[in-house]
């Protein structure tokens, strides 16, 4: 069975766990980071030198990287659907999937970390404000793309939604300003729809 190593107030796990409630997959979940540890003990480094989670193993195969761990599931669980069979179309998601990481989530993670992580007496309110403006910036980009397709690949939920609903389920919660992105907003909504988004990233934000 599927081991799934890895804390779930995680943004990075909760793209896996959503993953495998739309799949139907099974696994087994052990809980890794921050509070819990283990993961800068010398057998998780062995299998996960970077230290972060999540980590799985599936079928002897040890994996990190959670958007390579969406692809590995879909491709293996979700051929035609989460999967796009066609290439352009897989491109497409595909193209949401990196933008997710090298542009939403680094320009989110210090307002996060500030509001979230950080006790009020050490915040730095310019850099928490400074992120919110960029990652505002960033959302307008695909709040403008969202008014194109209904989902971020195209017509169809796919595996390029998934690493952007825990950042959209965050910025949608957490006590900061919001421009009006209504496409964003429609968006983020049909995915609030979804059973496996509310089981796996709508739960406390810390």
């Amino acid at each position: 069975m599927l081991k799934i190593l890895g804390r779930k107030n995680s943004s990075n796990v909760q793209k896996v766990l959503w993953t495998c409630a739309e799949l139907g997959i099974p696994y087994e979940r052990e809980d890794v980071g921050m509070q819990f540890g283990r993961n800068k003990e010398p057998e998780y480094l062995a299998m996960n030198p970077n230290g972060l989670v999540p980590t799985i193993v599936d079928d002897g195969l040890v994996l990190w990287e959670s958007n390579v761990i969406v692809r590995y599931l879909v491709a293996k669980h979700g051929s035609g659907k989460l999967w796009p069979a066609d290439p352009a179309e897989r491109a497409a998601a595909d193209k949401w999937m990196d933008w997710s990481n090298t542009v939403l989530d680094r320009r989110f993670g210090a307002c996060f970390i500030g509001l979230v992580r950080t006790p009020p007496e050490k915040r730095d309110n310019a850099q928490i404000q400074a992120s919110r403006d960029e990652t505002a910036a960033a959302l307008a980009m695909l709040d403008q793309a969202l008014g194109k397709t209904k989902y971020v690949g195209g017509a169809q939920f796919t595996m390029g939604d998934i690493p952007l609903g825990p950042t959209a389920y965050r910025w949608h919660n957490l006590p900061i300003k919001r421009e009006n992105f209504p496409n964003l907003r429609g968006w983020y909504e049909r995915m609030t729809q979804r059973p496996a988004f509310r089981e796996n990233v709508m739960v406390p934000i810390t």
